[in-house]
């Protein structure tokens, strides 16, 4: 094992991190609620050294707006066999400067329900963590793990 490396996988670099957070389509928002955690999957979009989530008013805005939040993104590689996991965590901040609004309008952020979602959340990190590590196939078994959703080059 080479250093950086451990049981829990290679260590990854801020820049790594970032390239594959913009390759994913699917993250996981975990804000604490009446004291409890909860996880949400979102999709999103990596802007200006953050993350941009688009939601309605509910339980994600108000766990996440003004308060510290993290946000995982995960995947597999098929072409090396390897999996990877980022983690971002950072304070969860409203969108609502006109400027802003119309900036981050303008990406391409279309949530999958079907209800109005005109609220915007920014996750400002304050720190970005990643790991790849290689899969384990049970021995017995002839399937390699399930891919996650991965965008094409």
């Amino acid at each position: 094992m080479s250093s950086g490396e451990s049981n829990a996988g290679i260590e990854l670099s801020a820049t790594e991190s970032w390239e594959l957070l913009r390759q994913a389509d699917v993250g996981r928002l975990a804000v604490i609620v009446d004291e409890r955690p909860e996880i949400f999957p979102v999709n999103f979009q990596v802007d200006h050294g953050s993350v941009v989530i688009r939601t309605a008013l509910g339980t994600k805005f108000t766990g996440a707006v003004g308060h510290y939040v993290a946000f995982e993104v995960d995947g597999y590689d098929i072409d090396t066999g390897s999996a990877w996991s980022v983690v971002l965590k950072g304070e969860g901040l409203e969108v609502n400067r006109l400027y802003d609004v119309l900036e981050v309008i303008e990406l391409p952020l279309f949530p999958w329900h079907t209800a109005p979602k005109s609220h915007f959340i920014r996750i400002e990190p304050h720190s970005v963590t990643g790991r790849r590590f290689e899969v384990s196939v049970d021995p017995g078994s002839t399937q390699a793990p399930a891919p996650t959703s991965r965008r094409a080059p």
